[in-house]
């Protein structure tokens, strides 16, 4: 894994880092996404991890993609031919939203500042979203004369619902932490200074329930996304059956009759 982003654990929860503080922890190279992606991945395969959170180095969260290296034709954005840049889109940065996808560990974003275009759009990749009170976020692609490469006007809309996204979106201002509270993008707001601890617990809330059944709830939220009722009927019926035979379901059965604490072991 490369230098963009940092992968601590804290017993079965992982904490992802985005480190590059002196740019803002902006995405300049195909490599930060081939970082953040990696992460992503090894977290989703780790059987230990139960949760995880997604925040960022310094004063921002991300603030997007990097300008200079767009000028210059040698980032995630345009190349030589617009053929080339179709096809670096492809593999890079759109890598990011399609490695979340499969991801089916619960993640938080804890979105310590300015997350913007990019930024704003790998929030909206995490299932829970908490902010700290200097926070500001912009889908802000169209004041650059852009659209989002990477997903944003599918990603958003699904967060905040279509009215608020295309206002952020073909406005391109940014929003408050309390604005992004009050229109959905955000569940909290929190002092600066608490984020992280705030994350932690509320990922303590979630790892504490059986490892299996956490990671089929998600996959159902997201199937759900895109999916019919009868579709998603057919998966929890498959997924309840598989439930129904683990270790940890036992046993939560037997705690609640015998009035006890469960007792999970991820079988």
């Amino acid at each position: 894994m490369g230098d963009y982003v940092r992968l601590e654990k804290r017993d079965n929860i992982a904490i992802l880092t985005l480190n590059r503080p002196d740019k803002l922890n902006a995405i300049g190279e195909p490599q930060d996404c081939a970082d953040l992606i990696e992460a992503v991945r090894a977290i989703s395969d780790d059987r230990d991890i139960s949760a995880a959170i997604l925040t960022g180095e310094g004063r921002a969260f991300s603030a997007g993609g990097n300008l200079r290296g767009m000028k210059d034709r040698n980032g995630i954005g345009p190349l030589e031919h617009p053929a080339s840049t179709r096809t670096n889109y492809r593999n890079g940065i759109q890598g990011i939203p399609r490695a979340f996808r499969l991801l089916e560990v619960p993640i938080i974003a804890a979105i310590n500042g300015h997350a913007i275009g990019v930024g704003c759009d790998i929030a909206c990749l995490c299932d829970i979203r908490i902010a700290a009170e200097n926070a500001k976020f912009a889908a802000s692609f169209i004041k650059m004369g852009l659209v989002p490469g990477d997903g944003g006007a599918w990603l958003l809309q699904r967060v905040i619902g279509y009215s608020r996204a295309a206002e952020m979106l073909l406005t391109g201002d940014a929003i408050t932490a309390a604005e992004a509270l009050a229109i959905g993008l955000v569940s909290r707001v929190v002092p600066a200074e608490t984020l992280l601890d705030e994350a932690l617990a509320l990922a303590g809330r979630i790892v504490v329930n059986p490892a299996r059944s956490l990671r089929m709830a998600k996959r159902l939220m997201l199937t759900a996304q895109t999916s019919d009722l009868d579709t998603i009927l057919e998966m929890s019926a498959a997924m309840q059956a598989i439930a129904h035979e683990t270790v940890d379901h036992a046993e939560a059965v037997d705690a609640f009759l015998e009035k006890r604490s469960p007792v999970f072991t991820g079988k």
